[in-house]
């Protein structure tokens, strides 16, 4: 079976070398091959199928027409994940993450309209009428909120997925995602729960090569994915429209009415006294007579 990413491809990188083994947890035991020189190494064969699983979970997601956030603060992985995440067209948090920015969506969703409307009212020619010193503080404020929302300046709705780099340092993060049920894929090392995300990816998180490698792969499936959504779409917006048939009316066959006999009223001709019929005899008897 063809892999994404081959056992020496994962070597190079250094996807490997784990914690040392006193900051182990013991939940990874199943991910560990061995132990060299106080470290822990980590059985590549379980990350090379894990990062399948994953990629194909992020493929499907893409195919639905889905969006997935990139979630990396730490120094080695900040610049990787805004660069994959910007070529998949997906959403990224690359600074400190805030509490509350998934749980309480719509207090950030405010944040970033602040920041919307300080970019119109450069564009719109109100920075013109305010003095020097109330400019520079809406730059500054403006700066500001771009480089803590400017990964997610345009995510609408909550995302479908996660995309995570170290659990360890992104556990508000994970631990608001587990609250929402929000499917969470991330690189776990030797000292991580693995049991906290859906999708688990057993690597080496302070390596910038391992980091680089697999965003690179889950971003292609992302990439992949869309294209599949973008051609459905396609297909069924030039689908012809099913024109309106227009019934033409049947032949309503002609409606025979029975006529009922009319009521005698009293008074009329023929009603006895106290509305009795008065019997009438017939010619022939008259005759007879």
């Amino acid at each position: 079976m063809a892999h994404y990413v081959s056992i020496e491809q994962l070597l190079e990188s250094g996807a490997h070398f784990g914690h040392l083994t006193r900051r182990w947890n013991p939940k990874m035991e199943k991910f560990i091959f061995t132990e060299k020189n106080g470290i822990h190494i980590i059985d590549l064969r379980k990350t090379q199928v894990l990062i399948d699983i994953a990629r194909e979970f992020l493929f499907n997601l893409a195919t639905q027409g889905k969006h997935v956030l990139f979630v990396g603060t730490k120094p080695q992985a900040k610049e990787i994940i805004a660069r994959e995440a910007t070529r998949c067209n997906s959403f990224y948090v690359v600074e400190r993450w805030l509490g509350g920015m998934l749980t309480n969506f719509a207090t950030i969703r405010k944040s970033i309209k602040r920041l919307n409307t300080i970019d119109k009212m450069e564009t719109d020619g109100t920075f013109e009428k305010l003095t020097k010193k109330e400019r520079l503080l809406l730059t500054r404020e403006r700066e500001r909120l771009r480089k803590v929302f400017g990964g997610i300046e345009d995510m609408l709705t909550l995302p479908s997925a996660l995309f995570i780099v170290d659990i360890k340092k992104e556990h508000i993060a994970v631990k608001e995602a587990r609250l929402l049920n929000i499917p969470t894929v991330a690189i776990v090392d030797t000292n991580c729960d693995p049991e906290l995300v859906d999708y688990p990816i057993p690597a080496n998180d302070d390596s910038k090569s391992t980091i680089e490698l697999i965003a690179r792969v889950m971003a292609d499936a992302i990439i992949e994915g869309r294209r599949v959504y973008e051609e459905r779409t396609r297909e069924f917006m030039a689908e012809p429209k099913i024109s309106e048939i227009e019934e033409i009316p049947a032949e309503t066959p002609p409606i025979k009415t029975k006529l009922r006999p009319r009521k005698t009223k009293k008074g009329d001709v023929g009603v006895g006294i106290g509305g009795k019929t008065p019997k009438v005899e017939s010619l022939e008897e008259e005759q007879g007579s």
